[in-house]
């Protein structure tokens, strides 16, 4: 499992960690069943604390993304497992799309740059 840190990033760190982990598995890169790495070995290549990873998968357990396993680890669900309802979903394309306006970016622009991310998620996990 490959993450990045970035210091000058506003998330916390947890949400980077949990934000990084949810695009492997948009991307196909990790998939249901596979077992994440422990808690202790993320934090260790990571160089950050045990308690600041352990937030992030604890995070990812609460939105179904990972099954954690006493014994077994931090394992990927099923897509399916993830019942969202749709407004939820468009919750974070909303603010997203609010600060690409704020930016400056004309609708075009914007229409373009999702497709161009789009295309690089579905390439990169071979999704549809």
């Amino acid at each position: 499992m490959f993450l990045t840190l970035h210091e000058d990033d506003k998330r916390p760190i947890y949400q980077q960690i949990t934000d990084g982990i949810k695009d492997l598995i948009a991307r196909g890169e990790l998939r249901e069943g596979m077992t994440l790495p422990s808690v202790r070995q993320v934090a260790g290549d990571l160089g950050v604390n045990l308690n600041t990873v352990a937030v992030a998968y604890r995070q990812l357990q609460d939105e179904g993304f990972v099954t954690v396993r006493h014994g077994a680890g931090a394992v990927i669900s099923s897509r399916n497992a993830r019942p969202v309802e749709q407004a939820e979903l468009y919750k974070p394309l909303q603010t997203a799309l609010t600060q690409l306006v704020l930016s400056g970016l004309t609708g075009h622009e914007i229409v373009e740059t999702v497709r161009e991310q789009l295309a690089q998620l579905q390439q990169k996990g071979g999704t549809r």
